[in-house]
């Protein structure tokens, strides 16, 4: 068995010699490492939201959620299935932990269990594992044999298979429906995965419990409503949320609890409403079991939209167009009405990364499916296949890779009609009229395309950070964290840049700023965020940071350049309106000034451009745009 190439069994730099620390600088070594859990976690919420999402459907539905594990994981998983019951007054039965070898396996350890595949199929049969359930499968590593056996048979049956794993692409991707993955990195002790991957297992079965919970109505605001006094703790827990919720007097609330047998929602609606325990018992299964419905029934009327979103009437998919923008970060999808002229969504989406290239193609698919997912949520219409889709994908340049994605679509039932195409196009579409012009992008990574009015591309740049990303926030931050590195050393002159940077990143000194940077050097995206830094210690006038983003300002201007001198001979003159995107030229107004500048010393553009700040409005309208097959 090789687990060399698994995050989770490599060795952490930052504790190879944990064995010569004091007590002291071991704990706050492993402060900072379980710090990294949380940011993991985090990384992978729209993860854990659509988890949130299937499991309250399914518990809704008379379904139950089934936990099903090895070692540490099990345990994790018994554990949130045990604390269910008395924490949101759930049967027993509605959340299930299994855990490989037994309940014996819960207290010590039973050597191979995890090993046996069969075992975890008889597992599932022994509980009636059913198509109405959904099931999470937890292994830290990602191919533990009892944990891929569970899911791959629930898939066959047709529960909803959910797949938590702390290492990316792994085999539980491959039998799940969904996969979490938050990568916390090495352990402080290699191996040892009760320890950061442990921590990020529990935080992300809390919350979707408790998300799923909350959508159930279990709780009004975060008060625990949905309990029953069935000990002192409890009953004196009861008496004070029916005291603030009924603004009654404690005395009262005791007596109103006694007339509804102990049930905390029932009182507190058969006060608000004045009506008997059992009128009260009526409301709330109205209600579904919300309590805020059933006390204030308007509640039930409101159409709620996330900040920003049109309303609109209820309608289908087939109605719709969708834009879907994909980048190395985020994934963004966006829902208008076929045929609307307005910029503003009805419904919209996010999870992370779509770039195949930096996220590989499983990843990708799947953020890109969750964000269609949370746009049709939020639009509250059912998911179908919309009028028209433009789905625009970093790293989806090539002709064949545009092919797979347009045969996901399909498989996927996306829509029926379909443009797939790089991230260059839809920002031109936002920031033009005709989609003819030069783009440039300065966020995490950097890159330029064009279009001229002959409908030729072309594009420089967009080599990754490996080999280019100049003028990118990644660049600048390493650029700005070089400066600091040297004039700690004594190598450079003195910069402001060195303080800012121990203020963004918490430290004291050059080791902790050591440690915490290589520890988070896998996460480009929080490395890229540091370029906050310079744009800022640069606008106050330090004549590094001005430096460094000046030279930025440069190569951006170059890649401009580059793209217009591709063009055919008369088609790259400076009337091409220029573009500009990407999170740092969009916050950092010091450097589109400075690059202006720079785009009328290479005779490229005026005194001014257009800034997108949406390219997935982009992507919308090139949806928009589509033509409909001609009839025969």
């Amino acid at each position: 068995m090789d687990l060399s190439n698994l995050t989770t069994e490599a060795r952490n730099p930052a504790s190879e010699e944990i064995d010569c620390l004091t007590s002291i600088e071991i704990a706050r070594l492993m402060n900072a490492e379980d710090a990294k859990a949380t940011a993991a976690v985090g990384r992978v919420a729209e993860h854990v939201a659509s988890a949130i999402d299937v499991v309250a459907e399914r518990l809704r539905n008379g379904g139950r959620l089934v936990y099903i594990g090895a070692g540490t994981s099990g345990r994790l998983g018994v554990l949130d299935a045990s604390e269910c019951p008395p924490t949101f007054n759930t049967k027993p039965w509605q959340v299930v932990g299994l855990i490989a070898g037994g309940y014996e396996a819960l207290t010590r350890s039973i050597e191979g269990a995890e090993d046996i595949p069969e075992n975890a199929v008889q597992d599932l049969k022994s509980v009636d594992l059913s198509d109405k359930d959904v099931i999470l499968g937890i292994a830290t590593s990602g191919r533990t044999p009892y944990v891929v056996a569970g899911l791959a048979y629930a898939g066959q049956i047709g529960a909803f298979a959910i797949g938590l794993s702390c290492n990316e692409d792994s085999e539980l991707s491959k039998v799940s429906q969904l996969t979490i993955a938050p990568v916390v990195g090495p352990e402080v002790v290699s191996g040892s995965t009760r320890l950061k991957a442990g921590t990020a297992t529990k935080m992300i079965l809390n919350t979707i419990t408790t998300g799923a919970m909350v959508r159930l109505g279990k709780t009004y605001g975060n008060l625990m409503v949905d309990l029953q006094t069935t000990n002192q703790k409890l009953a004196e827990r009861s008496r004070r949320i029916v005291t603030t919720l009924a603004g009654v007097s404690e005395p009262e609330a005791e007596r109103l609890l006694e007339r509804c047998g102990g049930d905390a929602k029932t009182a507190i609606v058969s006060h608000l409403r004045s009506v008997e325990s059992e009128e009260a018992r009526h409301l709330l299964a109205e209600s579904g079991g919300q309590l805020r419905t059933a006390i204030e029934p308007a509640a039930a009327l409101a159409t709620h939209r996330p900040n920003g979103l049109a309303t609109t009437s209820r309608q289908s998919a087939k109605g719709l167009v969708l834009g879907v923008d994909g980048g190395g970060s985020k994934t963004t999808a966006y829902l208008a009405p076929l045929g609307a002229t307005e910029t503003e969504p009805i419904g919209a989406g996010e999870a992370g990364p779509s770039n195949p290239n930096s996220a590989g193609w499983q990843r990708a698919m799947d953020n890109l499916e969750y964000a269609i997912d949370r746009a049709f949520s939020t639009a509250d219409i059912p998911r179908g296949p919309v009028a028209s889709a433009c789905l625009a994908l970093a790293g989806a340049g090539r002709e064949s890779d545009q092919q797979r994605i347009v045969e996901w679509a399909h498989r996927r039932n996306i829509g029926n009609r379909l443009h797939v195409t790089h991230d260059g196009e839809p920002i031109l579409a936002a920031g033009t009229p005709d989609c003819v012009g030069i783009a440039v992008v300065a966020g995490t990574g950097s890159f330029a395309c064009g279009c001229n009015a002959n409908g030729q591309w072309a594009r420089a740049g967009g080599w990754g950070h490996l080999m280019g990303d100049e003028g990118s926030a990644y660049s600048v931050a390493r650029k700005g964290l070089e400066a600091a590195a040297r004039a700690l050393d004594g190598r450079g002159p003195e910069t402001a840049i060195t303080e800012a940077l121990f203020e963004a990143i918490d430290v004291e000194d050059r080791s902790s700023m050591v440690q915490a940077v290589y520890g988070r050097q896998s996460d480009r995206r929080w490395l890229a965020s540091l370029a906050k830094v310079v744009v800022a210690t640069a606008g106050a006038g330090d004549h590094l940071a001005v430096a460094i983003m000046n030279e930025a300002a440069t190569e951006l201007a170059r890649l401009c350049r580059a793209v217009a001198d591709q063009f055919e001979e008369g088609l790259s003159q400076s009337h091409l309106p220029i573009v500009l995107a990407g999170g740092l030229l969009v916050h950092a107004q010091f450097l589109r000034d400075r690059l202006l500048e720079e785009l009328q010393r290479v005779e490229l553009g005026g005194a001014d451009a257009e800034v997108v700040k949406q390219p997935v409005l982009g992507a919308v309208k090139l949806a928009q745009r589509i033509e409909p097959p001609q009839s025969s």
